[in-house]
């Protein structure tokens, strides 16, 4: 995953919640865009969680991420990635 695409999903007009899916299985729900942060250069990103959870944040190499899953897209499979 470039960090671009990810980008383009996070300050989309209007805003769609979205999953990012990891290479390890794991998704992380990304309801509003207050809720992630690219970091530095863009290899990093932060998702937090938008309610009370152990672990609160998530710290993620945008490498690892393998999909995005934007809310109300295409019924044809094809998400934005």
């Amino acid at each position: 995953m470039k960090v671009e695409k990810l980008r383009e999903v996070m300050h989309a007009a209007p805003f769609r919640p979205f999953t990012i899916h990891l290479a390890d299985g794991r998704s992380l729900h990304v309801p509003h865009p207050d809720f992630i942060a690219v970091i530095g250069a863009g290899r990093t990103i932060v998702v937090t969680s938008p309610v009370e959870q152990t672990p609160s944040h998530f710290i993620v190499d945008v490498p690892l991420i393998t999909q995005l899953e934007v809310q109300g897209s295409r019924p044809n499979g094809s998400s934005e990635s």
